[in-house]
């Protein structure tokens, strides 16, 4: 299972959503996954508390635990060189939807 837990106002969801897009299709696996705002009323009560955006697979956040988030909080992820970026880089998400592959594997 893939979701993308974010808030509305996040300038950084554009650029997970692209990532993702593409590491699935480099991956070829199925383009979909749940997306969650974190304060819609039907978001599960175990996602919000997660900065935007969160990646998780398979109940896992991608790029590194979560961040305990109280309110509209944005994430900071570290890219290659070790910089800052507002999404997981591209390389960690595919690496994550990797073994998503490995374990639906027959």
């Amino acid at each position: 299972m893939i979701e993308l837990v974010y808030f509305r106002d996040c300038p950084n969801i554009a650029p997970a959503r692209e990532r993702l897009a593409r590491a699935l299709s480099d991956l070829d696996l199925c383009a979909s996954w749940w997306e969650w705002d974190r304060n819609a009323d039907d978001t599960p009560a175990r996602l919000r508390a997660y900065g935007s955006p969160t990646i998780l697979v398979n109940g896992l956040p991608v790029g590194g635990e979560g961040v305990e988030a109280t309110g509209n909080t944005c994430r900071v992820y570290r890219d290659e060189d070790g910089r800052p970026d507002g999404a997981p880089s591209l390389e960690v998400i595919r690496a994550a939807l990797a073994n998503l592959r490995i374990e639906a594997s027959p």
